[in-house]
């Protein structure tokens, strides 16, 4: 009689929790120095006041700042949302023509609800937090929530994770999402249909019209959407 496979031994893994402010001092300072990418999934998505990198005790500022410093620097930025970004994010977002221009890539899908942030392709953090004031420990002790997760180096981790977030920045799901019916954009179509060159898709103010065009091979409604080009946060520009 065969025996059975051996199980495979049990691999140390590397994570330590994350509770309360903590998440602003390892997760958010961490993402201020990123090398070389980070990527974050948040359901909700709001404007975050920090303090400028490498100087800690300095006037805080809007993130989207730290992002444009970041992106200057060759830094791929990825940000994967449910829900559409708060009035006060849009609005911030609208002065950083850097970012606006595909320094910071924004995609929205309404089933978003993964909380994680990967920088460097080297840590993460998995936890409860929403990239908020409110979960990132920004707000006062006696007003934030209470938010727990993990940071980890663990390799085989941040594989898989990694591939799991690819998956969804590209549409793979989409084809056979039962709420599709439901979704503005599609991702599967906002990855495979590119926006006119010259157009700059802003997200809290009207975004300019650009020329019609059809591409050969595009699928069907991808003329549509190149016309009227959605915002990043799964609104239809006018």
């Amino acid at each position: 009689m065969p025996r059975p496979p051996r199980p495979e031994p049990q691999r140390p893994t590397i994570a330590s929790s994350v509770w309360g402010s903590e998440h602003y001092d390892r997760v958010v300072r961490g993402v201020l120095a990123a090398k070389t990418s980070v990527w974050i999934a948040t359901a909700n998505l709001k404007e975050l006041r920090v303090a400028p990198h490498g100087a800690p005790r300095g006037r805080y500022h809007s993130v989207l700042a730290e992002f444009d410093r970041l992106a200057r620097a060759g830094v791929e930025l990825r940000l994967l949302h449910a829900g559409a970004p708060s009035r006060p994010f849009r609005d911030e977002f609208d002065d950083w023509p850097r970012l606006v221009a595909g320094g910071l890539a924004l995609r929205q899908c309404p089933r978003v609800h993964l909380k994680v942030v990967i920088v460097d392709g080297a840590w993460m953090y998995l936890g409860s937090a929403n990239w908020t004031g409110a979960g990132l420990g920004a707000k006062a002790e006696d007003r934030r929530n209470f938010e727990l997760g993990i940071v980890t180096t663990d390799e085989a981790m941040l594989d898989a994770t990694q591939q799991r977030f690819e998956e969804i920045w590209r549409g793979r799901p989409c084809a056979r999402c039962r709420v599709r019916a439901q979704c503005e954009a599609p991702l599967d179509v906002t990855t495979r249909v590119a926006p006119p060159p010259a157009a700059i898709v802003r997200i809290g103010r009207p975004a300019p019209e650009p020329e019609p065009r059809r591409r050969s091979g595009a699928i069907p409604g991808a003329a549509r959407a190149i016309r009227r080009p959605r915002l990043p946060s799964g609104r239809r520009a006018p």
